[in-house]
């Protein structure tokens, strides 16, 4: 399998339509991106290759300081109700369109009311978007939103062409066109995603390399044999168990960042007729299951200890954590207590789980962990977007998922859980929560934001829509002939100022 996994990779290397002498980057992704749309998109890798494709409103620093990108500078009116944005002049979208205030009117009203759009949830503060001058725009809010500027760093506001985007009868992720550093050139699904760089890129410059392979590799072990022998340059989430190895590596490195975000376990509460379950109906279930896991050991077992275990949307590292809140180890005779209270002794279980190595074994230490406590888990190995699709459809009773994490707390938490948010595949709803969640979100005083997560946190660990286990660390292996490549807290791969060779 791994023979045939590298072999593909050299033919793909050579049937490229690229030009055989530009240098071409290649990249091997631990999954496959899903729709190449921002306002559809879920994916983790799906964001990398938008970061080369779609420039965004703003950026971050590794320090996760929000910087111009797009947009050069704005400003907040007295009532925080209006952000003005003044725009980068000169720049061009793919298709050779302009970008302009009429274009990110455009994007937000794409991502506020298309009917597939992920982005809704992010964006519902934005009353309007006022076309000011042709660069300058103001989005006028129905109430302040101290999340915004950082959901611009995100996919919200990555600007689209809007030619591309109003095509009749074609779809704009077979062709997507934004304002990136480079343009899109082919897509083989679950193989490769070609882009080439865009020469009327407004910061070419930077740009050191003609064109960038994407290549998606589910097993680390391979992506990691062909860093080794220079069929990939760089690859995302080294297996915990290979750090040391890569380390003592002549020829590769290893760049890492703590993950912002998690892995847990969503459970199905009211997705269609498979929320109908006990573990769906029944929240001292979830508490049980809980309960039956040692985090601190899955780690050990799983990442050598790499990574952080988590009961909590925000890592122990972050200043959001609730220190109150901290973890409480395994206790088994406490799990069977509340589960003989919900009047339950044994519970079948049926998990989806990504079918990469690394992941299935997650999902078997859980299956081994939670047995003694009376719950009987079947393990349902998927590839990684059908496991998305399933979860958006309500084909799951467990789903073993996570997600990358944002720069400001809310990113973690208001999408997943929410009542109707785009990504609360549990459909869990509760108001209490909401309101807790949307005053979080109305005020700039970050004493008072986590006041308010510290609350709606307290609710969300005994309703248990979601169940953390742990928080990544990113780990790039990158070859030595790859220069200027620095790794993000956001777990993004940037490649301005990358050179090869």
């Amino acid at each position: 399998m791994k023979l045939a996994r590298l072999s593909l990779l050299l033919l793909a290397t050579v049937a490229t339509a690229l030009p055989a002498a530009a240098a071409t980057l290649k990249i091997g992704l631990a999954d496959d991106a899903d729709v190449l749309d921002p306002d559809q998109a879920r994916t983790f890798v799906g964001r990398i290759v938008f970061t080369a494709l779609c420039d965004k409103l703003v950026d971050v620093t590794p320090e996760l300081k929000i910087v111009p990108q797009l947009a050069t500078k704005w400003s907040w009116s007295d009532d925080q109700k209006t952000l003005t944005m003044q725009l980068r002049k000169g720049v061009k979208f793919q298709d050779g369109t302009t970008f302009d205030a009429a274009a990110v009117k455009a994007n937000i009203e794409r991502s506020k009311t298309l009917k597939e759009s992920r982005r809704k949830s992010e964006l519902t503060s934005i009353d309007s978007v006022e076309v000011a001058g042709d660069h300058t725009v103001k989005f006028h809010l129905k109430q302040p939103d101290a999340t915004l500027l950082a959901q611009f760093a995100d996919r919200s506001g990555m600007m689209m062409s809007p030619t591309a985007f109003k095509k009749e009868g074609e779809k704009f992720s077979s062709d997507p066109v934004c304002s990136g550093p480079f343009q899109f050139v082919n897509r083989v699904q679950q193989d490769r995603i070609e882009l080439k760089k865009f020469d009327g890129y407004w910061n070419a410059d930077k740009i050191k390399v003609d064109a960038v392979t994407y290549l998606p590799i589910p097993d680390a072990t391979v992506r990691l044999s062909n860093l080794r022998s220079g069929d990939l340059d760089i690859v995302d989430r080294v297996a915990p168990t290979d750090v040391k190895q890569v380390e003592q590596a002549p020829d590769i490195h290893i760049e890492k960042a703590v993950s912002l975000g998690y892995q847990g376990i969503t459970i199905n509460i009211d997705n269609t007729k498979r929320g109908d379950t006990p573990i769906g109906n029944e929240k001292l279930l979830r508490q049980a299951l809980s309960l039956s896991i040692d985090r601190n050991a899955l780690n050990q077992v799983v990442f050598n200890g790499v990574y952080k275990a988590g009961n909590q949307p925000f890592p122990p590292t972050s200043p959001w954590y609730d220190k109150s809140a901290s973890m409480s180890g395994r206790d088994i005779d406490k799990a069977k207590a509340l589960m003989k209270k919900a009047g339950q002794e044994k519970v079948s279980l049926t998990m989806n789980a990504p079918n990469s190595p690394q992941e299935l074994q997650v999902a078997q230490v859980l299956q081994s962990m939670i047995k003694p406590a009376g719950f009987d888990l079947k393990i349902q190995p998927m590839e990684f977007a059908s496991l998305l699709s399933a979860d958006t459809a309500g084909n799951f009773e467990l789903s073993q998922i996570g997600w990358s994490g944002r720069i400001d707390p809310d990113g973690n938490i208001d999408q997943f859980v929410r009542c109707g948010a785009g990504l609360n595949d549990s459909h869990y709803c509760n108001k209490k929560v909401d309101t807790l969640l949307q005053d979080a979100r109305e005020t700039q005083d970050n004493a008072e934001r986590k006041q308010k997560y510290d609350a709606a946190n307290e609710i969300l660990m005994k309703d248990l829509p979601i169940i953390y286990l742990y928080h990544q660390t990113w780990l790039f292996g990158v070859r030595k002939d790859i220069n200027g490549f620095k790794a993000y807290p956001d777990g993004m791969i940037r490649l301005e100022g990358v050179t090869k060779g």
